[in-house]
């Protein structure tokens, strides 16, 4: 079960490090056009805050878990990201794109089996 949540958190960190930095250093139009269609209705400000937060999260995945430094951050970060998750699928629920929530819920159940393997085991 270990490598399974590693595979998990590897997965998620390398989605978000990439989701992040495209948040955090592209014009809206730049998202749009890389498929954050988000973009279109949410306000830059708000898109630079949650890629800074998932480029935080990404360490909160790999670090304390790694190291057994405070590892409770590992499944805290998880969940936070599929609280990203949920407020993403509502903006594309919203913008009538079916299938990015369907890519959002898919990455949210990562997150909730990456959030209660990890929890289970402190």
């Amino acid at each position: 079960m270990n490598i399974t949540l590693w595979v998990g958190q590897i997965l998620l960190a390398f989605l978000f490090a990439v989701s992040g930095a495209l948040k955090s250093t592209q014009t809206l139009d730049r998202m749009v056009e890389t498929g954050q269609t988000s973009a279109k209705i949410v306000p830059l400000r708000f898109m630079r805050t949650a890629g800074v937060a998932e480029l935080f999260a990404v360490a909160g995945l790999i670090l304390p878990w790694a190291t057994g430094i405070a590892p409770v951050l590992t499944p805290v970060a998880a969940t936070g990201l599929g609280v990203i998750m949920i407020l993403a699928a509502t903006v594309h629920s919203r913008l009538r794109e079916p299938r990015n929530v369907a890519a959002n819920m898919l990455i949210l159940a990562v997150c909730v089996f990456v959030s209660v393997g990890r929890f289970a085991v402190l």
